[in-house]
């Protein structure tokens, strides 16, 4: 495999303003928020979904089906990476987070109001598979944007920026966790079913307009303005960095396959291990504060040290910590070995992702970093993360040790592709 290092990216042409880079986080992460509230949502609330959507399917068939409507967003999720990232290479990283915003919110709108079967029969899993296209498309141009957003506003500090995108991951898995274990322990199983399922959802489009107010008001970057344009960023980056996008994309994997692993928690406490349906929820609201508490942090010793050396850490921790925590869990379950499971799991994840956003940015020279960062990161969520809950569904039905070694392969590829991105493209 050739490798064609990055070219530098354009330095800033002007002075730093701390008061911009901070207003650039805050509206790049309010979308992000969106996305990931809208997916951790779905996920947790997917067996009041299969059975209000797919009532005729029996369980686990009707679980896995749910999972694999999750899984169809994924699908599309690189289509919105080359045509959302290509536009904002092109057109600036601003107009391609007010149209990311935009789509995001129209597909959370579909997803709290969408008939269910018993009203319109089998319309309804087709407006889900709708909703999750949307999402999906959208969500593809989403990271790439918001992270070169926020780390062309500064120079000294572009992973502790960019870690707050994990910081509102874990904000969102804490408020989607928090939400799901109030609807399963203060509201009865009827009105569940009837409509307080839907709340969630309603409650995520309330940051929609707030967060398309904001990116409307913003100017674009310094650096993607100072930077020289290339006619077509999506060709420049399939003929020259097409190594380093498959590179990055193994980066990923650790990333995505925590965040997966720990939404599909409450649905294997639940179906799997006779545990209450809360007890998931509850280790998961613990594994977003965090995240959201850990990652800048995280994200400013990554500044100091480099970001592969704390992610190689993150990574080796997990792939040796797996089968153990699942070992003992299947073996005596109990709330408590769940709690401490995701708590471990959060904290890998804020180890291992808060540093992974400036990682990507920073292999991208700034003409072409849009498109790349979302492609690399897409192809990686897509492959290793967006249908881990459908496969682990399924494979538990074998093994219930099924998601550790899971985990520890995706773990080992990451590892691989950490080292490669020190070694051939110099990578901190």
């Amino acid at each position: 495999m050739s490798a064609v290092p990055p070219t530098p990216s354009a330095p800033l042409a002007r002075p730093e303003d701390p008061r911009r880079g901070r207003r650039a986080v805050i509206a790049a992460a309010l979308g992000n928020a969106l996305e990931w509230f809208d997916i951790i949502v779905y996920a947790f609330m997917a067996p009041v979904i299969a059975t209000l959507f797919f009532p005729d399917l029996e369980d686990p068939i009707g679980l896995i089906v749910t999972f694999g409507l999750f899984g169809v967003s994924y699908l599309v999720r690189p289509l919105g990476a080359m045509a959302i990232g290509h536009y904002g290479d092109r057109h600036g990283r601003k107009a391609a987070l007010t149209l990311t915003i935009a789509l995001m919110t129209l597909g959370v709108a579909l997803m709290a109001f969408a008939p269910t079967y018993a009203t319109i029969g089998v319309a309804a899993p087709l407006l889900i598979v709708v909703s999750r296209l949307v999402q999906g498309f959208s969500a593809g141009g989403e990271f790439g944007s918001a992270t070169a957003f926020m780390t062309e506003h500064t120079q000294r500090h572009k992973a502790y920026y960019a870690s707050w995108q994990v910081a509102t991951q874990g904000a969102s898995m804490f408020l989607a966790a928090t939400a799901g274990f109030l609807l399963h322990t203060q509201v009865s199983t009827e009105t569940l079913h009837a409509w307080a399922w839907r709340l969630p959802f309603v409650f995520g489009l309330l940051i929609g307009p707030v967060g398309l107010y904001i990116r409307l008001r913003m100017d674009d970057t310094p650096e993607f303005t100072d930077a020289e344009k290339v006619d077509s960023p999506l060709g420049a980056t399939f003929r020259t960095h097409m190594p380093l996008v498959l590179t990055a994309a193994g980066c990923v994997g650790v990333a995505t396959m925590s965040v997966y692993l720990i939404t599909y928690l409450p649905t294997f406490a639940q179906k799997n291990l006779g545990l209450p349906p809360w007890s998931g929820y509850a280790g998961a609201a613990v594994a977003g504060l965090i995240a959201l508490v850990g990652s800048p942090f995280v994200g400013r010793l990554a500044d100091r040290v480099g970001q592969t050396r704390i992610m190689l850490t993150a990574a080796v921790i997990g792939m040796l910590v797996a089968w153990p925590m699942f070992a003992v869990l299947t073996t005596a379950p109990a709330v408590g070995t769940l709690v401490a499971i995701e708590v471990v799991l959060g904290t890998l994840m804020a180890a291992y992702f808060a540093p992974l956003p400036s990682l990507l940015a920073e292999l991208f020279p700034v003409e072409v970093r849009t498109t790349g960062m979302s492609l690399a990161y897409n192809i990686g969520v897509t492959l290793l993360g967006g249908f881990a809950p459908t496969i682990l569904a399924w494979l538990v039905t074998y093994h219930l040790q099924a998601p550790s070694f899971y985990y520890i392969a995706v773990a080992l590829l990451s590892i691989g592709c950490l080292v490669i991105a020190r070694r051939v493209y110099s990578a901190r």
